[in-house]
């Protein structure tokens, strides 16, 4: 269920990364990586993509690992609108986040998501099927322009504080026919620790297809699995 010879979700220097694609690409062939994802963080104001995915493809023609040039794009509306750059053109595919919770009176972190459950003005079951159909959109709009990942699966709920308990499996299953119906990955993150085994099994229990994603900012943790390591255990039957 979870290939650890392909890393699904990378960064480099040209958003949220220390390193160059090349020093990323050096470090997958040192670990047997058959497969590399480059997903860097982009936006409305994004004007590097042309020489991203150039970069890209020239580290292609020097390496037998298979790289896919991708980016990380942030769901910021109700409706699954995501904060596109201009161009979407020689993409390989997008990776869709939630980093704050859209509402419909603009986003909100998790701090503020926190404060209005504490508060009453939200329930913890409202706030899960507002991420999960936020997220469900998201992935469906941008599946008409190309492939996609889900990225860190459902963590903005840890960082609101919400615990294993409130994530509704149903909830979860729902999400899951979405990525099965688009095709969308699901990102196993080792750096965000999501989904949880539980999740990931909900996931797969839906139909839904898992990668590893190391999500790393530095070169030296690309395709090093621990956490990853973990959730493909607990998915895979103990023979008796």
């Amino acid at each position: 269920m979870l290939d650890r010879t392909v890393d699904s979700h990378v960064h480099t220097a040209f958003s949220a990364g220390r390193d160059s694609v090349s020093l990323v690409v050096a470090a997958a062939e040192r670990l047997g990586l058959t497969e590399l994802t480059f997903a860097d963080e982009v936006g409305p104001e994004t004007g590097w993509l042309p020489s991203y995915l150039a970069t890209i493809r020239r580290a292609q023609s020097r390496t037998d690992v298979t790289l896919r040039a991708g980016a990380e794009v942030e769901a910021i509306g109700t409706d699954g609108w995501l904060a596109f750059p201009a161009d979407l053109g020689g993409l390989d595919l997008v990776s869709v986040a939630v980093g704050a919770l859209p509402m419909p009176a603009g986003l909100a972190g998790p701090g503020t998501v926190r404060a209005l459950v504490e508060a009453g003005a939200l329930t913890r079951a409202d706030v899960v099927d507002m991420l999960v159909t936020v997220t469900a959109r998201a992935l469906q709009r941008v599946n008409r322009y190309a492939p996609t990942q889900l990225a860190r699966p459902l963590s903005f709920l840890g960082r609101a504080g919400f615990g294993a308990a409130d994530v509704d499996e149903a909830a979860v299953r729902q999400l899951a026919e979405v990525c099965r119906a688009t095709g969308t990955l699901v990102e196993v993150s080792e750096r965000h620790l999501a989904p949880s085994a539980r999740v990931a099994a909900a996931f797969v229990a839906g139909g839904a297809r898992l990668a590893p994603a190391s999500d790393v900012r530095q070169s030296g943790d690309v395709g090093r699995w621990r956490y990853v390591e973990q959730v493909a255990g607990d998915l895979t039957p103990v023979a008796l």
